[in-house]
């Protein structure tokens, strides 16, 4: 679908930079979300780093996820 991550590559600072299969390229940041739930456990800068990409979402071993529609309203756009 248009919304699927195409590319998703972590960077400090608990953001990762994404790219989505309709072309739009930006930052997203996880932050807000690490005092939540099952998104604690990204706290642990080596678990975050294994950032990946399933089913077209940005996801990490522990099946914690990103909605697609919370990624795309989110992103700060790469200049």
């Amino acid at each position: 679908m248009f919304w699927d991550v195409k590319n998703v590559k972590p960077l400090p600072s608990y953001r990762i930079q994404v790219e989505i299969e309709d072309g739009r390229k930006g930052v997203f940041d996880v932050t807000p979300y690490l005092d939540h739930g099952v998104f604690r456990e990204l706290r642990n800068v080596h678990y975050f780093n294994q950032v990946g990409i399933r089913f077209g979402a940005v996801t990490w071993p522990n099946e914690q996820d990103i909605a697609p529609e919370t990624l795309i309203a989110e992103l700060v756009p790469l200049d």
